[in-house]
C-alpha cells in the first residue's frame, strides 16, 4: 500500500535486435546437387507436417489473461469473454494454456461452458454443458443434459481424477466449435493431446426467441490460466489488442463501513480491493499494496470520511498517463457498532427436486442481503443422494449483479477469487462416510456475517439424522465489499426444505409439541425474528413461545406473549406489557398477528427480550422481559415453540 506522498516514477525500456542469417560460402545445403541424403531428410521434415492440418483464416488478436497466475483460481472463479457462435459457423480460437507444475488432479485445467445467448447468470440463462480438457469416462470431464458424453474421444484418457498427466494438457491450444453440418462438432488440441467431440444431431435451441438459433462459449480455468492469443469470432465486447492500455475507471471493494479512532489508514484499508478498468474493456483486479489512499476531511477527528482512492498504473504495470480516482464514505468512530442478526426464510421453501436429481446449479434460491456488521441466519432440512460429499447444499455468496465473491460447499470445500484468503474450518473428527449418510434429513443452521470492513464469516452448524452435530466454518473471507453483499443456496444432488412453520396449522399442537432449531446470539448481538403467530384463541398462553438456554438445551428461561415466564434467568427481569390491554380482545387479536421479536445478548450476563405484536385487529402490542440474568454471554441461544397455536416465519 503507497499514499499519495510516496509516488514513484519507474521507467522500463526494452531493445530487440533482428538477426539475418545466410548460407555458407561454398555449402551444398540449399544448392540443386545436395548430396540425396540431404534431400531425402528435407523431404522427410516437410512430410511430417501433417497433410490434413487445418491453416486458420481471419484470425483476430485477441490478447488477454483469465486465471490467477499463481495458479489460485478456484472453480466458476475466472472466466473468458464471451463468444457468439450462430448456426453455420465454425469458431476457431487459440491460446496457451499454463498448467500448475504441482498439479495433483486431472481436472486442474480449463472447461467450456456452451449455453445459450444470455448473460451467464441472467434470466434464461440456459446451458447446453461444458467439455474439459482431460478425459475421464468416469469422472465429470463433461456433463449436461444436453452434452452426450459416449460422444467424446481423447488421445489421453484418465482413470481417475489423480492420475498423474494433466501436465500434458498445457501449451498452446487450438479450439475449434464447428456448427456449419448443423450439430456441434468440437476439437481441442495442443498439438499432442486431441479431444474431440461430435454430435451430429441439430441442436436443441434454447433461446426463449425461436428465431434466435445463437449459443455462446466462455472458458473456465480452475487451478490454471490461460492467456488468450486470437479468435476467428469477435466477442462481446470486442477483441483485446497486445498494446499497453490506460485505466480508465475502478470499482473499490472491502471499504469499511466503520473504522475505529486510532487505526491507521493502511490498517483500516488492508483489505481494500478494486476491479480497474482499462481499454478496450479489459479489467485486473488490484490489492491495497497497488493503490493510494487519503481521507477528507481530517483523519484525527470523529465523523463520516470520504476516501479518496488513486491507482496510477496502466495494464502492463508502468505509471500511467493519468491516474484514475474512486471514493468512497466510512465513519470514523469511537467504538464500533454492535451487530445485529436477523432469521431469514429463503424462496422457494422447497430447492432441488425431491428425489435429488437436480444438478449442480440447477435450482438457486433468491439472493438475500447482508448489510455490514449483520449476520444472516437460514434454517433448513438437508436431503441428500448420498453420492458424494458435495451432495449437499452450497451457499454462493456475490454482489447484487451475481458477480461472485466465493461458492462455499458443506464440506469443508469452495471456490472462487475471495474464497482464498478465506480460513476453512471443520469442527469435528469427521468419518465422512458417516456423514454422508446422516445429511440426508440433516436440521441445518446457516450463519452469514458480514463484518463491515470487508471480510466475511460463514458457518454451518448440522445436526445430522444420527443426532451427531457436525460444524463448518469459512472465516476471516477478504475483498468483501460490505455494501454489496448478497448470499443464496444451491444444490447439487440434493434437496432442501427451508423451514417456515412451527406447529401443525390447525393449532392442534400441544405444549412444547414442536420447536424451531437453536439459533445462537454472540455478545453484544441483537437476532431480530419476523413471523406471523395464529393462534386457537382458546387461552393467553396459546400464542408463541420462546425458549432461551445453552448450545446443550440447558435452560436459562422460558418467555410468553402473554406477560408470563419461568426459570432461573426469568425471576429476575422485569416483564413490561403496553398499558391497559384488554384480554379479550388481545387473544383473537394474535390469530393472525405479525410479530417482531428481538433477542438480545448483551455481553454482561443479561439478555433482553423485546417483542412488537400487531394484531389482526390493526392494533399494536408491545411484550418485553427486561435483565433476565444467570446468562452466559458465549453459550447464548433461543428457538420458539408453541401451545394451541403454529408460527409461520417469513
Amino acid at each position: 500500500m503507497r499514499h499519495l506522498n510516496k509516488l514513484a516514477s519507474v521507467i522500463c525500456f526494452a531493445a530487440l535486435g533482428l538477426w539475418s542469417m545466410t548460407s555458407c560460402e561454398g555449402g551444398d545445403l540449399y544448392k540443386l546437387d545436395a548430396p540425396d541424403w540431404i534431400s531425402e531428410k528435407v523431404d522427410s521434415i516437410k512430410n511430417s507436417k501433417s497433410s490434413d492440418e487445418e491453416v486458420l483464416e481471419g484470425m483476430m488478436e485477441d490478447v488477454y489473461t483469465i486465471g490467477a497466475t499463481d495458479f489460485s483460481t478456484g472453480w466458476w472463479a475466472a472466466f473468458t469473454k464471451y463468444y457468439v457462435i450462430p448456426a453455420d459457423t465454425k469458431w476457431n480460437a487459440q491460446f496457451n494454456l499454463n498448467i500448475n507444475p504441482n498439479a495433483s488432479n486431472t481436472y486442474k485445467n480449463f472447461a467450456m461452458i456452451i449455453s445459450n445467448d444470455v448473460d451467464r447468470g441472467g434470466d434464461g440463462y440456459k446451458e447446453y454443458g461444458a467439455i474439459r480438457y482431460d478425459h475421464q469416462p468416469s469422472g465429470n470431464s463433461e456433463w449436461g443434459d444436453y452434452i452426450d458424453r459416449s460422444l467424446v474421444e481423447s488421445t489421453l484418457t484418465f482413470s481417475t481424477d489423480t492420475d498423474a498427466g494433466v501436465e500434458k494438457l498445457a501449451g498452446k491450444v487450438t479450439l475449434t466449435v464447428d456448427r456449419t453440418a448443423g450439430g456441434l462438432i468440437v476439437k481441442i488440441t495442443n498439438g499432442t493431446v486431441i479431444k474431440t467431440y461430435t454430435q451430429k444431431t441439430e441442436l436443441v435451441n434454447l433461446n426463449a426467441d425461436a428465431a434466435n438459433t445463437n449459443i455462446r462459449v466462455f472458458l473456465v480455468p480452475e487451478g490454471s490460466y490461460i492467456n488468450w492469443l486470437s479468435t476467428n469470432i469477435e466477442p462481446i465486447g470486442g477483441c483485446t489488442s497486445a498494446e499497453d492500455k490506460q485505466p480508465l475507471s475502478m470499482e473499490l471493494s472491502g471499504v469499511p463501513s466503520e473504522v475505529l479512532l486510532g487505526t491507521t489508514l493502511e490498517e483500516a484499508m488492508a483489505n481494500v480491493t478494486a476491479v480497474v478498468t482499462f481499454e478496450q474493456g479489459v479489467t485486473k483486479n488490484v490489492t491495497a499494496e497497488d493503490l493510494q489512499f487519503e481521507a477528507i476531511p481530517d483523519y484525527d477527528e470523529l465523523g463520516q470520511k470520504t476516501l479518496v482512492v488513486l491507482y496510477n498504473k496502466t495494464f502492463k504495470g508502468v505509471n500511467a498517463d493519468k491516474p484514475i480516482i474512486a471514493t468512497k464514505t466510512f465513519s470514523l468512530v469511537k467504538e464500533l457498532s454492535a451487530f445485529t442478526q436477523t432469521v431469514v426464510v429463503p424462496t422457494p421453501l422447497i430447492l432441488g427436486a425431491e428425489d435429488n436429481s437436480t444438478g449442480f446449479w440447477g435450482a438457486h434460491t433468491e439472493n438475500i442481503k447482508i448489510e455490514p456488521k449483520e449476520t444472516k441466519v437460514a434454517t433448513f432440512t438437508n436431503y441428500s443422494s448420498g453420492i458424494a460429499n458435495w451432495n449437499n447444499f452450497c451457499v454462493v455468496l456475490c454482489k447484487d449483479n451475481n458477480a461472485e465473491y466465493a461458492v462455499l460447499r458443506a464440506d469443508n470445500f469452495g471456490w472462487g477469487d475471495n474464497y482464498a484468503s478465506c480460513t476453512p474450518v471443520m469442527g469435528d473428527v469427521r468419518d465422512w462416510d458417516a456423514w454422508r449418510a446422516a445429511m440426508n434429513g440433516a436440521k441445518v443452521t446457516a450463519y452469514v456475517t458480514n463484518n463491515g470492513d470487508g471480510s466475511a464469516d460463514i458457518k454451518f452448524v448440522m445436526v445430522g439424522n444420527n443426532g451427531v452435530t457436525y460444524t463448518q466454518e469459512y472465516q476471516g473471507m477478504k475483498n468483501i465489499n460490505p455494501d454489496n453483499f448478497y448470499f443464496r443456496f444451491t444444490v447439487d444432488g440434493c434437496h432442501l426444505v427451508f423451514d417456515q412453520t412451527v406447529g401443525a396449522i390447525d393449532n392442534s399442537t400441544g405444549f412444547w409439541g414442536a420447536h424451531s432449531p437453536n439459533i445462537r446470539v454472540v455478545s453484544h448481538q441483537v437476532s431480530t425474528v419476523n413471523f406471523t403467530n395464529y393462534s386457537s384463541c382458546g387461552a393467553n398462553w396459546n400464542n408463541f413461545v420462546i425458549v432461551l438456554c445453552k448450545a446443550d438445551n440447558t435452560e436459562y428461561a422460558v418467555v410468553r406473549a402473554d406477560n408470563f415466564g419461568w426459570g432461573n434467568g426469568y425471576a429476575a427481569c422485569t416483564p413490561v406489557m403496553e398499558d391497559g390491554r384488554n384480554w379479550d380482545t388481545w387473544r383473537p387479536a394474535m390469530n393472525g398477528a405479525k410479530v417482531t421479536a428481538q433477542i438480545v445478548n448483551k455481553g454482561d450476563g443479561t439478555a433482553d427480550i423485546k417483542c412488537v405484536m400487531v394484531g389482526n385487529d390493526g392494533k399494536t402490542y408491545t411484550q418485553d422481559y427486561i435483565g433476565i440474568n444467570t446468562i452466559d454471554p458465549d453459550d447464548f441461544y433461543f428457538r420458539f415453540t408453541v401451545d394451541g397455536s403454529h408460527l409461520v416465519f417469513e
